[in-house]
């Protein structure tokens, strides 16, 4: 075969392969959107994105954490293969490709743009449009490097509408038959949270309403929860709920419109039907319950996400059950892809769940593993297993201590089950998995 027939072979497959949108938040917990109910929060282009495809009632975070989530994500390992364990500034081993290694590698274009929030923030990997900033970046003022070995320059605008309209211009101006992959990472909603001008008077005269467990008193919660440095009412950016509340909404205005630019472009270039868009977040977030904010426990306003994804062959209005994890991403994007992912990732391809497929030997339980101790506002290392019914947390720094919850009975998780005697075969069941799950995945022990 000519040189000629070769490369119009490539390009012929290389067109037949779907795009990648990968669009992620930060601390934006699972119902918040105003398809969940939320009472204030409007996201129009989020409420399209999900009616358009499926989206995921139980998508869980291995590691409750920025850094750690984010790497992840791009990895498809636990916390403790990939080597980002908490927010202290760590780099992701080197010797480690990430997905957008493997998808270049298989002939796509990759493009970074926004919050990696990890050491280096990506610059040792190789990309073919990078617009990135290290560490946790600034809402207002934003400082940004182009290119890897850009330089970090002050810019115009708020951050996220910078940072999107950077990607929208690489979408729009690619000259290649290669498919895309595009990382989209926002800042928002991590505090401290500042609005956008425009939105300086969103929610004006409204009242943002206490949550159900406002006023609940963590009876039978154990110390590890109970003392962790996590209040309202004791940080200057969380004094009160009702500001606090709002303005992590305005920020998440600002995210709704800049997807709702993504999937305009997208629809402008006649891209839509070839590519998958997806919408997450790396961790959840406490807004009052138990009257805390932040994140790092295992409790599901703290670790379920939201997972929306669109794209060729996926149902629209279509919803899914079943657990998936983050570490569940990256071999997902291969296999849509029909590019193998690397024997060490912990993590599963679902695309037969967005396809609305049947499997019988899907996950029934996963794993949870914090590291960050001591750090910021103390919240202890633990670790946990989770089934479709109920959760077992393990705090095994001193004072070793335990939560147990009946999700079906107690989906808010306000009885603390360890300690009962009608639960111990539970506990034990659950104790037994736990340490079985840390020898199939190589934690350390402890």
């Amino acid at each position: 075969m000519s040189m000629t027939l070769l490369l119009l072979s490539a390009i012929s497959l290389s067109a037949d392969r779907p795009n990648f949108v990968v669009m992620m938040t930060d601390d934006q917990r699972a119902d918040k959107f105003s398809h969940t109910g939320d009472p204030l929060l409007k996201t129009p282009n989020l409420d399209k994105l999900r009616a358009a495809g499926c989206s995921f009632s139980k998508m869980y975070v291995t590691n409750a954490l920025c850094a750690p989530s984010r790497a992840t994500l791009l990895t498809g390992l636990y916390s403790h293969a990939h080597g980002v364990i908490d927010n202290k500034d760590r780099k992701i081993d080197p010797q480690l490709p990430l997905v957008s290694d493997l998808l270049r590698e298989a002939g796509y274009e990759a493009a970074f743009c926004g919050k990696s929030h990890v050491n280096g923030a990506l610059r040792d990997r190789k990309w073919d449009y990078y617009f990135g900033y290290k560490g946790q970046g600034n809402y207002l003022k934003p400082v940004v490097a182009e290119g890897v070995d850009g330089k970090d320059l002050p810019r115009q605008g708020y951050m996220d509408d910078v940072v999107t309209d950077k990607a929208i211009n690489w979408l729009s101006r690619r000259n290649s038959e290669k498919p895309f992959v595009l990382f989209l990472f926002f800042k928002a909603p991590h505090r401290s949270w500042q609005r956008a001008p425009r939105h300086m008077h969103l929610y004006d005269g409204m009242t943002v309403s206490k949550p159900k467990l406002w006023d609940d008193p963590g009876q039978g919660k154990p110390k590890s929860f109970l003392e962790a440095d996590n209040r309202i009412g004791v940080f200057k950016d969380a004094m009160e709920l009702d500001p606090m509340v709002k303005d992590y909404n305005a920020t998440i205005t600002a995210v709704d419109e800049n997807v709702g630019r993504v999937l305009a472009t997208l629809d402008e270039l006649k891209l839509s039907g070839s590519t998958h868009v997806m919408f997450t977040s790396d961790n959840g977030f406490f807004l009052g319950e138990w009257q805390r904010f932040d994140k790092r426990f295992m409790h599901e306003v703290s670790s379920r996400v939201p997972l929306l994804w669109r794209g060729p062959g996926i149902a629209a209005n279509s919803k899914s059950d079943k657990i998936a994890l983050n570490v569940d991403i990256a071999p997902t994007l291969l296999d849509l892809a029909g590019v193998k992912p690397t024997a060490k990732m912990h993590g599963r391809s679902f695309a037969p769940l967005l396809r609305g497929e049947t499997l019988a030997n899907w996950r029934k339980d996963w794993f949870y593993d914090y590291y960050e101790f001591p750090g910021p506002h103390s919240v202890k290392a633990n670790r946990g297993v989770a089934d479709e019914r109920f959760k077992f947390i393990h705090y095994y720094t001193d004072p070793v201590e335990y939560e147990l919850y009946d999700l079906q009975n107690d989906p808010h998780e306000t009885k603390n089950l360890a300690d009962s005697p009608q639960y111990a075969d539970e506990r034990k069941r659950l104790e037994t998995r736990l340490g079985e799950l840390k020898d199939e995945l190589g934690v350390g022990k402890n």
